[in-house]
C-alpha cells in the first residue's frame, strides 16, 4: 500500500494541540501534555504529520479543490438531479448554514498544531539523538519552518475563501477573539510565509529526501509568498477599490513587488525544479497510455510518447522524475469499515469523473464541474494543453466513443482530464484503477480508487507569477514553449489567457478572475446544456455584493455571541 506519513493522526497531538478548550481539558490518557510533548524527534514527526492531515475535510464543499472548481466561470454545477448542493454552490447560493465549516474547523485544527510546535520546539533539546548540536539545531529549523509555512497555508485558505479572520497565532491565544482586518490577516500570513523562508534550509530540491515529499520547504514558501502578494494586491486593488502594490507585514512593514520577485529568482535559479518536458507528463493518464498494452487507447497519446513522470517526487520508479510538482495534498485508500471512510482518498477525481459511465481509461464518477464549452472553442487547436486538459467524449481518439449521454445534468461533451477516474485492464483481468494496481491495494470499489495527488504548487506557476509581479515575458514564454508555442509580448492581457490554459480545473481559477476583478463579469454568458436528457440553458447567478467571498459558517457566527459577522450578500 502507499504509505503517505502525514496521513498519520496522533491522539497526543490532538489532545495537546486541539483548536478549541475542550480538546485542552480532556483528560490526557497517553502521558503527554504541552510540557512532556515535543521532547524527541519521533515526537515532532507525529505533530507535524498532525499539521498536515488538518489539510483533509470532511463535507466535500469544504474541500478547497472542490470548492474553487465549482465556483469558477470553466466548470459548471453538474451531477445528477439529486445533486442539489453543487448546483447550489455554482450558482453562488448557500446550500447549507455551515457548507464551508468543516474548511473553518480543520483549518483552525491546523493554526493551533501549527502553534504548539512554534512554541515549543525552540525549548527542546535534541541534542542526544544527533551526532552533532548543528544536526540538532537544523531538525529544529526544519520543524518551525514547516510548522510556520502550514500556518499561513491555513490562514492563506481561510482568507481567500472568506476574507479576515480570528488571528489566533499562540497556545494561549483567547478564542474569542473578533475578525481580523483583511490587512491584519494578510500580514501574519506574509509575516509567517517570511519567517519560513528565513528558518527552512537551502536544501535544492534533487538532494530533498523521497520521504519528505509533499511536506513543505523554503522554494515552496517563497511560491506562496508570491502568491498571497499577488491575491492580496489585487483584491484591495480590483475589489476594494484601494490601490496597493505592497504587502503588509504584521510588524508595520511591507514587502514590494521587487522583494518578491527577488524571492522567485532564488527558487528559479536555486530550488532544483524545472518544467517536465511535455505538460500532458503530468498528469495519470500518460501512465494509463503506458501501461494499458493496447495501442487503441488514447492513440493521440501512444503517438507523443506520453510518458507520466509521476507524483512520488523524484523516485525513477514511478515515472523519469517529476521536477515541476513542489507541493501537494497527498491520497491514500479508504475502506467503508473505517471511520474515515474515503476522506484520505481525491474525491475531486471521484467527484469529476463521467457520470454512468465507465471506459478506458476515463472510469466513472459522480458527474460534476461539466467544462464550460466555450472554454474548448476558443481555446487554440495548436495548443497541445487543450487536449490535454479537456477530456471531449464521444470521440475514440479520447478513449470515450462509447460514451452514453443523458445521465446527468449540466452535460456539455466535455469533463476536465487532469483530475478524473483513470482505469485499465489489470493484465489479462478485469478493468481497476490504476492506482489500486500501481499500489497493489485490495478494495476495487470506484469510490475509493482515488490516490492522485492533489497539485498546489508547481514550478510553471513560479514562473508565470515572475512574469505577472515583474511585467516580463521570460517566465511566460518558457511555459509557452514548453507548448510549442511561439514567444509573445508580455501584457496582463496575454498572462491571463496563459494562466487560463496552462492551470484549468487546478483550482486556481477561481482565485484569479476574483483578483483580477474579472470576477464581476465572468459569469456573463449563457451556454446550451442537457439537463438528463432535456435541452436547457446554462448561466450562473454571480452577484458582486459577496466581493468574490463566501459565507461563514452559521454554527460559528452563533457561537461566537456576536464577535463574528457575517460576510456582505450571505
Amino acid at each position: 500500500m502507499k504509505k503517505i506519513k502525514y496521513l498519520v493522526v496522533v491522539l497526543a497531538t490532538i489532545f495537546v494541540a486541539g483548536c478549541g478548550d475542550k480538546y485542552l481539558d480532556t483528560e490526557n490518557l497517553y502521558g503527554k501534555s504541552l510540557d512532556t510533548y515535543y521532547s524527541t524527534p519521533t515526537d515532532m514527526e507525529e505533530a507535524i504529520a498532525g499539521v498536515y492531515n488538518a489539510i483533509y475535510t470532511g463535507g466535500v464543499h469544504s474541500n478547497e479543490s472542490m470548492a474553487a472548481n465549482l465556483l469558477s466561470d470553466m466548470m459548471l454545477g453538474g451531477g445528477g438531479p439529486d445533486d442539489k448542493s453543487a448546483k447550489w454552490v455554482d450558482n453562488f447560493e448557500d446550500p447549507l448554514e455551515d457548507t464551508y465549516r468543516d474548511m473553518w474547523s480543520q483549518c483552525y485544527n491546523g493554526i493551533a498544531r501549527a502553534n504548539a510546535i512554534i512554541e515549543k520546539t525552540p525549548e527542546a533539546d535534541f541534542s542526544k539523538f544527533f551526532d552533532t548540536p548543528e544536526d540538532a539545531e537544523e531538525f529544529k529549523k526544519q520543524q518551525v519552518g514547516e510548522a510556520l509555512f502550514m500556518r499561513a497555508f491555513f490562514y492563506f485558505r481561510l482568507a481567500k475563501f472568506m476574507g479576515g479572520v480570528p488571528m489566533i497565532v499562540a497556545i494561549d491565544d483567547p478564542k474569542d477573539v473578533g475578525r481580523a482586518t483583511y490587512s491584519e490577516t494578510f500580514a501574519q500570513i506574509a509575516t509567517d510565509l517570511k519567517a519560513a523562508i528565513e528558518t527552512l534550509p537551502n536544501n535544492s530540491f534533487p538532494d530533498i529526501p523521497t520521504n519528505m515529499y509533499g511536506h513543505a520547504n523554503k522554494w515552496v514558501a517563497q511560491a506562496y509568498l508570491a502568491r498571497v502578494y499577488l491575491f492580496y494586491t489585487g483584491y484591495m486593488t480590483n475589489m476594494e477599490g484601494q490601490s496597493t502594490d505592497a504587502l503588509p507585514l504584521a510588524d508595520g512593514g511591507s514587502l514590494s513587488a521587487s522583494d518578491v520577485a527577488a524571492y522567485l529568482d532564488n527558487c528559479i535559479i536555486n530550488s532544483g525544479h524545472e518544467l517536465a518536458s511535455d505538460f500532458r507528463n503530468l498528469w495519470p493518464y500518460s501512465y494509463a497510455n503506458q501501461t494499458s498494452g493496447d495501442t487503441t487507447v488514447l492513440p493521440w497519446a501512444h503517438e507523443n510518447k506520453l510518458a507520466w513522470v509521476g507524483q512520488d517526487g523524484h523516485s525513477p520508479t514511478y515515472g523519469t522524475g517529476n521536477y515541476e510538482t513542489m507541493f501537494v495534498q497527498r491520497f491514500s485508500f479508504g475502506d467503508w469499515g473505517w471511520n474515515n471512510g474515503n476522506i484520505y482518498t481525491n474525491r475531486l477525481a471521484l467527484f469529476t469523473g463521467v457520470r454512468d459511465n465507465s471506459m478506458v481509461p476515463f472510469g466513472q464518477g459522480w458527474g460534476w464541474c461539466p467544462i464550460n464549452p466555450t472554454l474548448w472553442s476558443g481555446w487554440d487547436n495548436d495548443d497541445p494543453r487543450k487536449e490535454g486538459s479537456i477530456l471531449e467524449l464521444g470521440n475514440d481518439a479520447q478513449g470515450t466513443g462509447g460514451y452514453e449521454a443523458d445521465k446527468g445534468d449540466h452535460e456539455t461533451g466535455f469533463f476536465n482530464k487532469k483530475y478524473i477516474a483513470i482505469q485499465h485492464k489489470e493484465g489479462e483481468g478485469d478493468v481497476k484503477g490504476m492506482f489500486v494496481q500501481l499500489y497493489n491495494w485490495g478494495n476495487a470499489d470506484m469510490q475509493l480508487m482515488h490516490a492522485q495527488d492533489f497539485i498546489f504548487m508547481r514550478f510553471a506557476d513560479v514562473l508565470l507569477m515572475h512574469s505577472e509581479i515583474t511585467g516580463t515575458a521570460d517566465g511566460m514564454n518558457q511555459v509557452r514553449a514548453r507548448a510549442d508555442l511561439e514567444p509573445i509580448a508580455y501584457s496582463l492581457d496575454a498572462l491571463k489567457e496563459e494562466r487560463l490554459h496552462e492551470f484549468s480545473f487546478e483550482g486556481l481559477r477561481w482565485f484569479d478572475i476574483v483578483r483580477w476583478g474579472d470576477v464581476n463579469t465572468a459569469f456573463d454568458y449563457s451556454v446550451d446544456v442537457r439537463n438528463s436528457g432535456i435541452d436547457a440553458k446554462y448561466s450562473a447567478n454571480y452577484r458582486t455584493e459577496t466581493k468574490g467571498l463566501m459565507p461563514l459558517p452559521e454554527t460559528e457566527i452563533r457561537l461566537s455571541n456576536g464577535a463574528y459577522e457575517q460576510n456582505p450578500g450571505w
